[in-house]
């Protein structure tokens, strides 16, 4: 199924996710290059591109045999300040738009587009259960709106008739960046505790299958629309804590953080954490895909069962 030398373009490779598929890409016997604004590093050779100006490497659409489009900058890296706001939006629709217009304007060999986008396109949901067909969150949810827009941009490509997957992608837990460090930081301190209520839903996805599942997407043609990239098992807050400190061999000794000491800390982006999506993986599930990590505490075993024994 996995013929070598089959190309794979990647913009955003150097971010947590476009790393981690770029070895199972490698392993999968693909080779692999990367859109950034550098030059080449490490294993892969990269075609340079600066998304705000709308120039690219004139061959970097020559390229490929497939495009993952995981371009954007960090929702939570630092407070959302009008400019950082600007830069999270216009990372991800000047990136995606601007591969739709090579694609549109230059020859080309791609036979899938595979695009992220995130379920902060749900808004705050309480419990619940959300799939693929419930409408967006209102406009003046932010991370609703950069989904909605990211979305919007990759229609383009599907409108030019190359296969497009958009991939709503959950909670990605790692050690080596994203939520999970942060989230386990206190409780290693001896400092954990559930956040706000405790009662928003967590829709999570292990970075191994989350690169899994969009292989899969990439190589198969039946994949076609928008899924949900999230394991079939939320969970609350509170039972995410509990569990990630039972895997760490640590108690949870302080009450809940309130959520007004959250919004004062973290300001407009204690929604991030806050909002309660309950997001999912039927769609996934029926077309085939399986979970190796489909339950939390295998998941979080996974990264620190060794630091914890």
């Amino acid at each position: 199924m996995k013929q070598s030398l089959r190309k794979v373009l990647i913009s955003g490779g150097r971010g947590l996710i476009g790393m981690r598929l770029s070895e199972m890409l490698i392993d999968a016997g693909y080779e692999v290059a990367h859109l950034s604004r550098q030059t080449s590093h490490g294993h892969y050779c990269s075609f340079r591109w600066d998304p705000t100006t709308g120039q690219i490497d004139e061959a970097a659409l020559n390229y490929p045999d497939y495009i993952v489009n995981l371009a954007g900058a960090s929702v939570s890296d630092e407070k959302w300040s009008e400019e950082r706001k600007r830069e999270i939006m216009t990372s991800r629709v000047a990136a995606t738009n601007l591969l739709a217009r090579e694609l549109r304007t230059r020859p080309h060999h791609v036979k899938a587009f595979i695009s992220a986008s995130a379920i902060g396109i749900y808004g705050d949901a309480d419990d619940r259960m959300l799939v693929e067909t419930n409408p967006p969150a209102p406009a003046d949810d932010f991370l609703a709106q950069v989904a909605t827009q990211w979305e919007q941009a990759a229609q383009q490509v599907q409108e030019l008739g190359v296969r497009t997957v958009v991939t709503r992608i959950g909670i990605v837990l790692s050690n080596e960046g994203g939520a999970l460090p942060q989230l386990a930081r206190p409780i290693k301190l001896m400092a954990g505790a559930a956040l706000g209520s405790g009662r928003q839903y967590m829709s999570w996805i292990h970075i191994d299958d989350l690169c899994r599942l969009l292989i899969q997407m990439m190589e198969e043609t039946e994949w076609q629309g928008t899924y949900n990239a999230v394991t079939p098992n939320p969970v609350t807050n509170k039972e995410f804590t509990t569990l990630l400190a039972e895997v760490l061999h640590r108690p949870l000794v302080l009450p809940k953080v309130p959520e007004f000491g959250l919004k004062l800390v973290m300001g407009e982006m204690s929604e991030i954490v806050l909002a309660s999506q309950r997001v999912s993986a039927q769609k996934v599930l029926e077309q085939g895909f399986r979970f190796e990590y489909p339950e939390l505490r295998a998941a979080l075993e996974s990264f620190y069962q060794r630091e914890a024994e």
